[in-house]
This record gives structure tokens, C-alpha cells and sequence, in this order.
């Protein structure tokens, strides 16, 4: 049985987000605390008590200690669930919380080769000693059993694969450390459990919708699926900005060629949007956005959302 807890659904700064006065913001810090939410990530668990988390964000200690699953053990003085980490792509959203987890206790971090020629890169990062962190490549369309810390199987099948989308921002003008054209960048996830054969996909990042991501989805059980912008040019009318959505790698939820009307009709049992900016509207309920995500049948989920399947 697979267990999914959301520790976050905001895209990077979160909501509110420190310098930010936008609509969202404002409500989320004075009448509306329920708009607060912490930067994108999930935890999954095959046996309930060894979980993965799918990117580490910057928020990473805050959503620890809001979730009861990841803290450790009665009884023990230093103990953690998190058996792994698996990074989608290299974006410091996805990446930063790593930091927060340097204090010794061991774990698997899984990442395509390009996001670990980043770290590897980046001497900040040798603060999670091999010792303790061991790294370990996974490629698109090449499947992975995550292991349990005493090298047991997890029970989970992890099936990464290619999207469209863009590398890292920091990295933009300079040479990436793994050279190449990008492929491998942004990563979408199959994540299966193998006992009741049961899945669900993760993408965080997807600037487009392909008929082969198309195939890949239809009939899942759940998506958690890119809903980072309402519309594609929402930063710059709002004055937040001065990139599109896809500019950022992302595709927006509305529009002929947003996830909205791309993903319908592909009988999904639970469509969920999830890295969603401050700047999108349809975060605030009662918005004219906000039904028309509701009645296309997709959720937006609070921090702490735990789903089984």
C-alpha cells in the first residue's frame, strides 16, 4: 500500500513569500493563514515506516517537523524514517533542503547524473559526507528499487522519465557541470508499489504536455501535475516578473495548451496540482480560477495532505 504525504504544494518562496505584497500573500499572512504553504515536496512509503521524499526543499525542516511520519523514533536518540531522497531536477527548490539534513544520519540521495555533476560542483554540498549520503545515478526510462537502509528491498518501483522543461535558472549563460544538450534536467516519476501493483505519477516541472506524457498518464490513479502559473504571462501583468511560465520551464494550468484542457479526458483518478507560485489566482477561493480548476476536477491540496492508495 502506498502512502503519500504532501509536505508542500507552493512553488519557490512559498506562500507568503517573504518580500511579496500580492493578493495571495497579504491573505495568507493576516485573514486567510489557510493560504500558507511551504515549498514543493512529498513523501511516499510502501510500509509506513520507511519514506523517500520526492525533492528536498528549502523548507525542508519546517515540513518535518509539521509531519509526524518523518519524525524519529520513540525511545531513540538519533533515529529518521527518510531512507532516501530522489530529486526530479537540479532547481533550488528542489535541492536546498538537503542542506537541513547534514547532521549524520544516513540516507540514499537518487538523481540523474546532471543534477549530480551540479552538486558535486557546488563544494557546499560535501557537507552530506558519502559516508552517511551515498549518491546514486538513476536514468530516464530505466526503473529503480529504492533500499531500505539495511539494503532490503523498499518495495517500490521508481520510474523516472524525461519531460520538456528547463535546466536549473542559476545555471542560465554558464556551462552546465555535466555538459550536454540538457537531457536529464527535469524528470517526471512513476512511483509503483510492487506488492499491489497500484501507482502514481509526480511532476513538478513540465513546460509542456506531449502525446507520450499523454499515454503515460492516462488512467492513473492520482497526478500530482505542474500548477505553477494560472496563465502564461501571469508575473509580468501582476509586475511580480519579467518571465513567462514558460520562460521558467512551466506550463500554465489555463489556455488552449495548458494542463487544464491538455490532461482532460485521460480518466485520471485524482488530478492534483502542486508547485503553484503566489502569483496564481486560482489559490484564492471563490476565484473565477479557482472554479474553473474545481469543475475540470482537479484539487489543489494543503500542506499535510496524506493519501493513500
Amino acid at each position: 500500500m502506498l502512502r503519500v504525504v504532501v509536505l508542500g504544494a507552493a512553488a519557490g518562496g512559498g506562500i507568503p513569500q517573504w518580500n511579496c505584497g500580492c493578493p495571495v500573500c497579504r491573505k495568507a499572512r493576516s485573514e486567510h493563514p489557510g493560504l500558507r504553504s511551504t515549498q514543493a515536496s512529498i513523501a511516499v512509503s510502501a510500509d509506513g515506516a520507511h519514506w523517500y521524499l520526492i525533492n528536498a526543499s528549502p523548507d525542508l525542516r519546517q515540513q518535518v517537523i509539521a509531519t509526524p511520519q518523518l519524525h524519529p523514533k520513540a525511545g531513540q536518540l538519533r533515529h529518521s524514517p527518510i531512507a532516501g531522497v530522489i530529486l526530479t531536477n537540479g532547481e533550488v527548490d528542489a535541492v536546498a533542503g538537503l542542506l537541513s539534513m547534514r547532521e549524520g544520519s544516513p540516507f540514499t540521495l537518487y538523481a540523474h547524473e546532471r543534477v549530480l555533476a551540479i552538486l558535486r560542483s557546488n563544494s557546499i554540498f560535501n557537507v552530506l559526507g558519502e559516508n552517511n549520503v551515498k549518491r546514486r545515478p538513476i536514468e530516464a526510462d530505466t526503473a529503480f528499487e529504492p533500499a531500505l537502509p539495511d539494503g532490503s528491498p523498499s518495495g517500490m518501483e521508481i520510474l523516472p522519465f524525461a519531460v520538456p522543461g528547463k535546466g536549473a535558472w542559476y545555471l542560465e549563460g554558464k556551462a552546465h557541470p555535466a555538459g550536454g544538450d540538457g537531457a536529464g534536467d527535469t524528470l517526471g516519476l512513476r512511483i509503483l508499489d510492487k506488492g499491489s501493483g497500484k501507482y502514481f505519477y509526480f511532476l513538478a516541472a513540465c513546460a509542456r504536455v506531449t502525446d507520450d506524457l499523454k499515454s503515460r498518464l492516462a488512467g492513473a490513479a492520482l497526478v500530482f501535475f505542474d500548477g505553477t502559473v494560472w496563465r502564461d504571462d501571469e508575473l509580468i501583468v501582476q509586475g511580480l516578473g519579467t518571465k513567462t511560465g514558460q520562460g521558467m520551464g512551466h506550463i500554465s494550468m489555463s489556455g488552449e495548451h495548458g494542463a487544464i484542457e491538455s490532461l482532460a479526458g485521460l480518466d485520471i483518478g485524482r488530478k492534483m496540482f502542486l508547485h503553484i507560485n503566489n502569483s496564481n489566482p486560482a489559490l484564492l477561493a471563490g476565484s473565477d480560477e479557482r472554479k474553473a480548476v474545481e469543475q475540470a476536477g482537479w484539487q489543489i491540496p494543503a500542506d499535510g495532505m496524506e493519501i493513500t492508495l
